[in-house]
C-alpha cells in the first residue's frame, strides 16, 4: 500500500450504496429482510427483489438456484451492516429479531451499538446505530478507536419502549425500519489484506483506520468504517458461489468518479484487478482479487 495524499482520497461525502446477494430461495430470503431487518419491498418479480427504506433501495436479491453454495474456502461477505438512525430504532429491530428470528451476537463498539444475525442462507447481517461523532474515542494519531464490549440489550429495548406511542411497547414489534436507515458499511472476508488495500485504499481511495494483524477498517470522511476486511476464517479462494454479488460505492460528483477511475486504472496496470467503465450508468466497476464486483457511481 502506498501513502495517499489528500487528493488521492475519496471525498467526505462518499458512502456505501446498495448491495446485491445471489440467493437460492428468493421468497424466504425476501421475507427475512422484510420481517426481521424491517426493509420494505420496493420491487419484486419472479427472480429479483429490491428492498429498502423510505423508498431508497438498499438491497437487491437475485434468485440463482443453479449456483452452488458458498464453499468453506471462498472469500466473500462477512456481513452487510444496516444502520438505523437512533437507539430507539435499534430497539425496534431487537424486538423484531427476538420475536421472529434468532440473535447471534450483540456488541458495544464504543462508536456504535450493534446486533448480529445470519439470514436464512447464512449471509451475515449487522443492524446498528451510531453514537454521535463527538462521542467517538480516538487515539493520539486521530484514528477512531473501536472495541467489542457487551451490549446493554435491555437498555436498547427500553429505548424503543420509551418512545411515546411506539407499538413496540405493546405486544408486537414495529414492522419497518424508519426513514434514514441505510447500508452503513460492508464487511468482507478476504484471502489477502494487502490485495484488499490495493483495490480499496490505493484504487478507490478509502483511508485506513483501525487495523490489526488480521483485519482492516477503511473509510471516507473520518467515518469509523465504510468497509472492513478480515482473514479470520482462512478464506483462500475467490467468491464463486451464492452470497455477495456486488456492492456500490457512491461518490458525490463526476470529478470524484474520474479520480476513482484514474486510481483504479493505475492499480489495474499492475495486473491485480479488472477495471471497466459501466456503460449503462457512466460509472466504474472493479472486480477485486476475491471476485467481488464493486460498482462506483455518483449520487
Amino acid at each position: 500500500m502506498t501513502d495517499a495524499s489528500p487528493e488521492d482520497r475519496l471525498p467526505p461525502g462518499a458512502r456505501i450504496g446498495r448491495a446485491a446477494l445471489r440467493v437460492a430461495d428468493l421468497d424466504e430470503t425476501t421475507a427475512f429482510y422484510r420481517d426481521v431487518v424491517g426493509l420494505a419491498v420496493i420491487d419484486c418479480d419472479g427472480d429479483r427483489a429490491v428492498l429498502g427504506a423510505d423508498g431508497d433501495p438498499l438491497l437487491v436479491l437475485r434468485r440463482d438456484p443453479d449456483r452452488p453454495e458458498r464453499g468453506r474456502t471462498e472469500a466473500g461477505l462477512f456481513h452487510a451492516a444496516f444502520r438505523v438512525p437512533s437507539r430507539a430504532a435499534l430497539g425496534e429491530a431487537l424486538g423484531r429479531v427476538r420475536e421472529r428470528w434468532r440473535l447471534d451476537g450483540a456488541s458495544d463498539h464504543l462508536v456504535s451499538e450493534a446486533l448480529y444475525l445470519d439470514d436464512p442462507e447464512g449471509n451475515g447481517v449487522e443492524i446498528y446505530r451510531d453514537r454521535p461523532r463527538e462521542e467517538w474515542p480516538t487515539d493520539d494519531d486521530g484514528t477512531v478507536r473501536m472495541a467489542t464490549d457487551p451490549l446493554d440489550l435491555e437498555g436498547v429495548a427500553a429505548a424503543a419502549e420509551a418512545v411515546e406511542g411506539n407499538a413496540s411497547a405493546g405486544s408486537s414489534p414495529v414492522d419497518r425500519a424508519p426513514p434514514g436507515t441505510d447500508l452503513g458499511h460492508v464487511h468482507l472476508e478476504t484471502a489477502s489484506l494487502s490485495a484488499f488495500e490495493a483495490v480499496y485504499v490505493d484504487g478507490l481511495g478509502f483511508e485506513v483506520g483501525m487495523t490489526g494483524p488480521d483485519v482492516r477498517f477503511v473509510a471516507a470522511g473520518g467515518y469509523h468504517h465504510h468497509l472492513a476486511a478480515n482473514t479470520w476464517r482462512g478464506r483462500t479462494t475467490p467468491a464463486t458461489g451464492l452470497g455477495l454479488a456486488w456492492f456500490e460505492v457512491v461518490v458525490p460528483d463526476a470529478d470524484a468518479l474520474d479520480a476513482v477511475r484514474e486510481r483504479l486504472e493505475a492499480v489495474a496496470a499492475d495486473g491485480d484487478v479488472d477495471v471497466a467503465v459501466d456503460e449503462r450508468g457512466g460509472g466504474v466497476t472493479v472486480t477485486d482479487a476475491d471476485g467481488i464486483e464493486v460498482r462506483v457511481r455518483t449520487e
